[in-house]
């Protein structure tokens, strides 16, 4: 059984790029149906929220997580990536 505290502690990788995303920060979640809809990660630009809050929270949905492993979280955010670029640009 795995525990949302387990989670917390696994960074998340974009397999797109190899990106490092970050740790996870809340989890979305169905409780009609009882499952995850989605990860959320801090946005970047956020540490603890305290310096430059200029990002908003990402979102990952369930269907974009390819793996779950002891260390890491293998997400497909190949549009995240873009969005990131685009607003940096």
């Amino acid at each position: 059984m795995l525990r949302i505290s387990d989670l917390r502690m696994r960074d998340v990788v974009n397999v797109s790029d190899g990106r490092r995303l970050g740790f996870l920060k809340d989890i979305d979640i169905d409780l009609e149906m009882g499952k995850i809809k989605a990860l959320v990660l801090p946005g970047q630009g956020k540490f603890w929220g305290l310096f430059n809050p200029r990002t908003d929270d990402v979102v990952i949905p369930w269907d974009k997580i390819r793996k779950i492993g002891v260390d890491v979280i293998l997400v497909d955010a190949s549009t995240y990536v873009e969005a990131t670029q685009q607003r940096e640009d």
